[in-house]
């Protein structure tokens, strides 16, 4: 196997509190057990040498295949060599009554034509080098363990096993109609379940039509379905059950760019990507995700009070430093790190983003308590003071400035907030909250356009390029003529064929972030562009990697991926041009406030 795949390669599976993401060949290269936050026992991805990995696949040379079964993260690869073909069907299963409480992975080899010679090899790792993992003997044969993770292999068919001092593997030949099984069941600080390979693979079929029910909830019929059918099931996957949290990714440290630095934890949930993805699914007509969301947010918020963090661990706390580990990192392109400098940051746009989701969740029939309806006038109160101060931005940066969608995400805010007021969700000022919100885009007007370049800039005073504004011609800031100015001087500044940078200067740093292409795509069909937005989405729909995974970034020289994967950011951002460009195409799109200038 080689040491590190492009980051192009990898399919995630997951079941509600874990990931794990397999390469081109079928190799599981990363599994946190038993959250998305652990360290993870299988990390290869970051770590070739003592990372762990869980290997299955043919001795002989081979070509592959791979797809989804249809409508689910269970993932199938097939094999085939000279003198046959297998099929490979991976899946993190769940239980009757769903959610297992241990991670559970169940891998079935079915024998298609002639036979097929398979090895697999099951080899914990250091835990991102804070662990010494080992095998042992128990009364149900061996166990590994990795610092308090307890992993059972069991399997059907699978061929004589074989230990060695950290792993266990084995050999068997797949035939045609012949049908294997191998299970690794972990859990964390706890008793070890010994899997019993006949019923993991019910479990198997089980999970697949679990998954296959949730997309029939799962309702959108318009342009590009199968796509945006994907991205909600990626955001699926990051939906972390037992407490409701959405998180911004799966892994933690994938570079930015090939000359390191700029690698960051992004297995947190961040108040904005929890607002755009609620708004999602309650589009789809989805319920328990979005209230499981709002609630787990509101928690937190409540628990943290009175600030407004910009995110939060995955069981609602607070999340502490950054921890580097003492591993080279994907390709050797460090650092690997464990939490996220922003966490002490203020980011006034999530004012918006919070508003917003509240009303959304409003509008769909559900109903605010007291406390929470409180807590949002308070908020609403804070962003109208707050908004006159310097802030990181949406991009975290380290230096604080007057940022242009920092100022439009708290007319966002306060505008919502007098939204909620009139739906009878929420007390307060509404009519102050109101006129603020003029003053504020007035502020903007005068402070944040640049009428040499006929765009706004990034910041009051700038003349550099943000990409982030394009989010408010969605929040009804700006549907116009500025608007308009400033996606035609964003594609000369900072597009690179249908990608797209985040802001000026960031070519020589980064790789382009697939969100804005998207970005771009819905504020071009809200300023009347709609064929030119419908042209980039097709675009942007090619450049997914062969079943439909989206990274952060991507480099614009090689298409290469780059950044944490799958990244809901982009798979939300792909989703929501869709469902825009779709309303725009009926001439459905919601009235806007005459906004232009």
């Amino acid at each position: 196997m080689p040491p590190y795949v492009p980051l192009r390669d990898y399919a995630p599976i997951g079941d509600g509190r874990t990931v794990a993401l397999l390469r081109g060949d079928a190799t599981v290269d990363w599994l946190p057990i038993a959250r998305h936050d652990s360290e993870p026992v299988f990390a290869r991805l970051l770590d070739a040498e003592g990372g762990g990995f869980i290997a299955l696949r043919p001795t002989e040379p081979f070509k592959t295949r791979r797809a989804y079964v249809p409508g689910t993260n269970v993932l199938q690869t097939t094999f085939c060599t000279a003198r046959g073909s297998a099929r490979l069907t991976d899946a993190l299963v769940t239980g009757f009554a769903g959610r297992l409480s241990w991670v559970e992975l169940v891998r079935r080899v079915e024998g298609l034509e002639g036979e097929v010679p398979f090895a697999w090899q099951v080899e914990p790792g250091t835990r991102l080098a804070t662990a010494s993992p080992w095998t042992e003997d128990s009364l149900h044969g061996s166990l590994l363990s990795s610092d308090g993770v307890v992993i059972s292999v069991r399997g059907c068919a699978h061929g004589s096993e074989r230990r060695g001092p950290r792993d266990v593997r084995g050999r068997f030949t797949a035939r045609a109609g012949s049908r294997h099984v191998l299970v690794v069941a972990g859990a964390e600080d706890g008793p070890v379940h010994v899997p019993v390979p006949e019923l993991s693979d019910e479990g198997l079929d089980r999970t697949i039509q679990a998954w296959q029910r949730w997309s029939c909830d799962f309702r959108y019929d318009g342009p590009w379905a199968p796509a945006v059918q994907r991205s909600a099931l990626m955001l699926k996957l990051l939906m972390h059950e037992p407490t409701g949290a959405i998180a911004a990714a799966a892994t933690t440290s994938l570079p930015e760019n090939l000359e390191g630095g700029k690698n960051w934890d992004y297995r947190f949930g961040w108040i904005r990507d929890a607002a755009f993805t609620v708004e999602a699914l309650i589009r789809f007509g989805l319920r328990e995700e979005p209230h499981a969301a709002v609630a787990w947010l509101l928690r937190a918020i409540k628990r943290h009070g009175p600030r407004l963090h910009i995110f939060y661990a995955l069981d609602g706390s607070l999340p502490g430093g950054v921890h580097e580990r003492s591993v080279p990192g994907w390709r050797g392109v460090g650092p690997v790190v464990a939490g996220n400098r922003a966490n002490d940051q203020m980011q006034f746009g999530i004012f918006g983003d919070l508003m917003k989701l509240m009303r959304v969740y409003v509008q769909a029939g559900n109903l605010l308590d007291a406390d929470s309806a409180q807590l949002l006038r308070t908020l609403a109160d804070e962003a109208l003071g707050l908004w006159r101060q310097e802030d990181s931005g949406i991009w975290e940066l380290p230096e604080a400035r007057h940022y242009t969608s920092s100022k439009m995400g708290c007319w966002q805010a306060l505008t919502e907030a007098a939204r909620l007021h009139e739906l009878g969700a929420i007390d307060g000022p509404a009519a102050q909250w109101r006129a603020e919100a003029e003053v504020i885009r007035a502020w903007v007007h005068q402070h944040c356009w640049s009428q040499q370049l006929g765009s706004y800039t990034a910041w009051a005073g700038s003349d550099s390029l943000d990409a982030s504004v394009l989010l408010h011609a969605a929040s009804g800031f700006d549907c116009g003529p500025r608007m308009a100015g400033t996606i035609r001087a964003l594609q000369r500044g900072l597009a690179r064929g249908p990608l797209m940078y985040r802001y000026s200067g960031m070519e020589r740093e980064e790789g382009c972030f697939v969100a804005c292409s998207f970005w771009l795509a819905a504020a071009l069909a809200l300023t009347g562009q709609v064929e030119e937005a419908t042209a980039l989405m097709e675009q942007m729909l090619a450049q997914a990697n062969d079943v439909g995974v989206y990274a952060e970034m991507i480099d614009p020289q090689d298409d290469s991926f780059l950044g944490n994967l799958p990244q809901g950011l982009s798979h939300l951002a792909l989703i929501n041009a869709a469902l825009t460009i779709a309303q725009c195409r009926k001439g459905k799109r919601e009235s806007r406030p005459d906004t232009g200038s």
